[in-house]
């Protein structure tokens, strides 16, 4: 990465501890009923989770890097990195991480790597480090921007902030912000529909800094009735790598079950609540087995 542009997940680690660490003593002395709170098993697998996924994506960044390095070197197109060039590379790379994200929630073999960030029954900044060990399905999406001329370490410096300022929205100890920010921005409120298992907050609010994009593509879902946080169909396991895997293991599984390729190939890329249609089920019931 170019000297001008700092690791800022690095630089934020200090900050990350700090505010667990005040969020978990807030909850000692300001319990809530109404929270999901803290858990020490869940905020373990958390927190491994996370540790293992800085093992994992520096072990993807290897193929990926080339790969962008490849695609810039092919380019002739050239974005510097400047003051004011910087703040349109976030834009636009906020722009293509909420396409990713959301993609990542309607394709299955996708869900199969972000459900592990959904999988806790808690939403506290633990959760927040509660990362997949298979980010290898990310790289497709930020491929435009290299073909730009946006350089990849521009890219990953926009990603690690994009990242960084995703922390702080993962607590249920901050309620709604002033009107024109929660307009704007990602903020707690927001992100917590997008944790929560319901059937009226599922697949929603996919913005990573800014929520304006599910405003304008028709993701967006206020918070309204108090979140009911993990899966559909929770992970009975505190098991870091059952947490990393489980879905690929069931993808395996129906793979295995289906009855043609076409169940095959539903089972992989349609959605992960997705069932071959069956003459005495109707299809709109079978697709809300998720």
């Amino acid at each position: 990465m170019p000297s001008s542009l700092p690791d800022v997940v690095l630089w934020s680690i200090p900050a990350f501890v700090l505010l667990t660490v005040v969020e978990m003593v807030s909850y000692r002395l300001h319990p809530d009923e109404d929270a999901a709170g803290y858990a020490a098993k869940d905020a373990a697998t958390s927190i491994t989770m996370g540790l293992g996924s800085l093992v994992f994506d520096a072990l993807w960044k290897i193929p990926i890097v080339a790969l962008y390095a490849a695609v810039y070197e092919l380019t002739p197109l050239r974005v510097p990195i400047l003051w004011w060039t910087l703040p349109l590379m976030l834009l636009a790379q906020d722009f293509f991480y909420y396409w990713s994200h959301r993609g990542h929630h309607v394709i299955r073999i996708l869900w199969a790597c972000h459900v592990v960030h959904h999988s806790s029954r808690k939403f506290n900044l633990t959760t927040a480090l509660r990362q997949p060990w298979t980010t290898w399905t990310v790289w497709p999406f930020y491929v435009p921007l290299i073909a730009c001329g946006v350089h990849p370490a521009a890219l990953a410096f926009c990603s690690a902030t994009n990242l960084v300022y995703q922390f702080w929205i993962h607590t249920e100890r901050i309620g709604k912000l002033p009107r024109p920010v929660e307009f704007v921005f990602n903020t707690p409120s927001h992100h917590r529909v997008h944790h929560a298992s319901q059937g009226s907050y599922l697949d929603r609010n996919f913005g990573g800094i800014l929520i304006v994009w599910d405003r304008l593509f028709g993701s967006f879902v206020p918070e309204t009735d108090p979140c009911v946080f993990g899966l559909t169909k929770n992970v009975d396991s505190y098991n870091p790598l059952r947490v990393a895997t489980h879905e690929y293991a069931a993808i395996a599984r129906d793979v295995r079950a289906a009855r043609n390729w076409r169940e095959r190939g539903g089972r992989i890329f349609r959605g992960p609540g997705w069932q071959p249609a069956h003459p005495s089920r109707p299809a709109a019931e079978l697709a809300a087995d998720r």
